[in-house]
C-alpha cells in the first residue's frame, strides 16, 4: 500500500510583506525599527519567564539583544516578524516560521515570545491567526506545525486551544542551555483549515469584546 496520490506542486515560502490585521501587524523583523521597543517590552517581565523554554535569552541589556537580532532573526529561515499591537502602538513580541519545505508544503510556527502585553490578549490570537492565514491561503502549505519542550504545559495547552492536533513526542530531541528537551508536536492540515478559519473569524469580531477588549465568547 502507499500513500494517496496529491495534486500538489510547491509551496511558497514567505514573502517580505506585512500581516495586516485588525488588532495587530506582523512586520518582518527590522533591527533598527524594532530592537528598542521589543527589548522595553520584553524587560517589563522581570522574572523573565518569557525566555524559560527558549534556546536563548534573557538578555543583560539592549545591545546584547539587538546583536542577536540582527545576526539570528533576519534570515529566510527562520523567518521573523515584529508584532505591533495597534492598541498600544508599540511592538510588544515576536513570532517566527521556521522548518520551511515548500516542495512537502509544510511549515511550523515557533520563537513565539509575547511580553506581558500580548499575553492571554485578542491581539496574540490574531497574530496566531494571521500567521495560519498565510502559510494556508496565501502561501499553499499542506501542513502547518506547532513543536515545544514537553515539559511547557502553557504552550502545549494554547497549541490545542488554537486548533492544533497533538501528534506524540520526540524525546531526547535538543540540548538547551545545558538541558534535555523532549519536544511535543501538535500539526494542523490543509483540509481542517476551512472549518477552523471560521471558527477564528467569529471569535476575532469585533462584536466579541468588550470596550476593554474582553472576550464574549471562547475561541
Amino acid at each position: 500500500m502507499l500513500g494517496r496520490k496529491v495534486n500538489f506542486k510547491k509551496a511558497k515560502r514567505p514573502l517580505k510583506r506585512k500581516l495586516l490585521g485588525d488588532y495587530v501587524i506582523l512586520e518582518p523583523i527590522n533591527p533598527d525599527k524594532h530592537a528598542i521597543q521589543l527589548y522595553d517590552n520584553f524587560s517589563r517581565d522581570k522574572k523573565n519567564i518569557i525566555w524559560r523554554y527558549l534556546p536563548y535569552g534573557p538578555f543583560k541589556n539592549r545591545k546584547d539583544f539587538t546583536k542577536w537580532l540582527s545576526h539570528n532573526c533576519c534570515n529566510k529561515d527562520p523567518f521573523f516578524y515584529a508584532i505591533y499591537a495597534k492598541r498600544h502602538k508599540q511592538y510588544c513580541g515576536m513570532a517566527s516560521y521556521l522548518r520551511i519545505t515548500p516542495e512537502h508544503g509544510s511549515i511550523e510556527v515557533g520563537h513565539i515570545n509575547y511580553s506581558p502585553l500580548l499575553q492571554n490578549t485578542v491581539e496574540g490570537t490574531e497574530t496566531m491567526y494571521l500567521m495560519m492565514y498565510n502559510a494556508f491561503d496565501q502561501l499553499g502549505n499542506r501542513r502547518y506545525e506547532w513543536k515545544c519542550n514537553n515539559l511547557n504545559q502553557d504552550s502545549k495547552k494554547a497549541a490545542l486551544r488554537l486548533g492544533f492536533s497533538y501528534e506524540g513526542v520526540f524525546r531526547q530531541m535538543n540540548v538547551f542551555k545545558g538541558r534535555n528537551r523532549d519536544t511535543a508536536w501538535f500539526s494542523i492540515i490543509d483540509s481542517e483549515w476551512k472549518d477552523l478559519k471560521k471558527r477564528y473569524r467569529k471569535y476575532l469580531s469585533k462584536r466579541n469584546f468588550d470596550k476593554n477588549f474582553i472576550q464574549k465568547q471562547k475561541l
